[in-house]
């Protein structure tokens, strides 16, 4: 006698990850903003300072608002559209790029956004789930490519409400909190269950010059000093490539 199959539940499969996200929500904020301040006669680098966008993002946003016009951003428009009639997005942008030499980049930052649009790793909360584990990739391979206290950092940022594990596998993320200016603070604030520790960002440079050779196994957390809040170090420097841990 053959199983009866289950009848799925409406509402039922794989929750979102971020069920708040939205990219056209936060696309029509960035437009809403970028258009009050360019119509208050703000120049794009005064409306990027504001906005902790670059200014090529900034022309990019006005361009999709319509508010923005200049006779490079016509006639590119113009020569994209009639190459976009025959061809597809992609071939199209090629084919405008080769026709007036510049780079598939310019050209693309003088077309309207179709997706979505690019925050700063400081408003994480915005980030898709693909978008946020694209950042982390690059920001680990940029690491490992030229270790430095600025890429360790810029990781550090990436990597918030990340899972980590300790060497005894017990899961752990941090989050950062923001100061003056709306900048992150030098100092991770450790989720552990129903308590925080927080871990200055200090003691991470200390242990980080502790490491003898990049991508080497070390043994045990104390390996890299007697540190407070090792072990959530130790986590740390073996997802970013820094250390690895010994096979068990």
């Amino acid at each position: 006698m053959s199983k009866m199959k289950k009848t799925r539940k409406p509402g039922g499969g794989r929750k979102p990850a971020k069920p708040g996200y939205s990219a056209e929500k936060n696309l029509k904020e960035q437009l809403d903003a970028a258009v009050h301040l360019y119509r208050n006669n703000l120049t794009l680098q005064a409306i990027a300072d504001e906005l902790s966008l670059n200014p090529i993002k900034i022309r990019k946003l006005l361009i999709t608002a319509g508010v923005y016009e200049s006779e490079v951003a016509e006639k590119l428009k113009r020569i994209f559209d009639e190459y976009r009639k025959t061809q597809d997005y992609k071939t199209a942008l090629l084919s405008t790029a080769a026709a007036l030499q510049l780079s598939k980049a310019s050209v693309t930052s003088y077309l309207p956004y179709e997706k979505g649009v690019y925050f700063q790793a400081e408003e994480k909360e915005k980030l898709s789930v693909g978008a946020e584990r694209q950042r982390r990739y690059r920001a680990v391979k940029l690491l490992r490519k030229n270790p430095c206290e600025e890429t360790l950092w810029n990781c550090i940022v990436a990597f918030q409400g990340y899972e980590f594990k300790t060497i005894s596998g017990l899961p752990f993320a941090y989050q950062l909190k923001k100061g003056r200016g709306n900048k992150f603070t030098k100092e991770l604030w450790i989720d552990r269950r129903k308590s925080s520790k927080s871990l200055a960002w200090s003691s991470v440079l200390l242990a980080y010059k502790n490491i003898g050779c990049i991508g080497q196994i070390v043994d045990r957390p104390k390996a890299l000093g007697d540190i407070r809040g090792i072990s959530y170090i130790y986590g740390i420097f073996n997802r970013f490539g820094l250390i690895k841990m010994p096979e068990k």
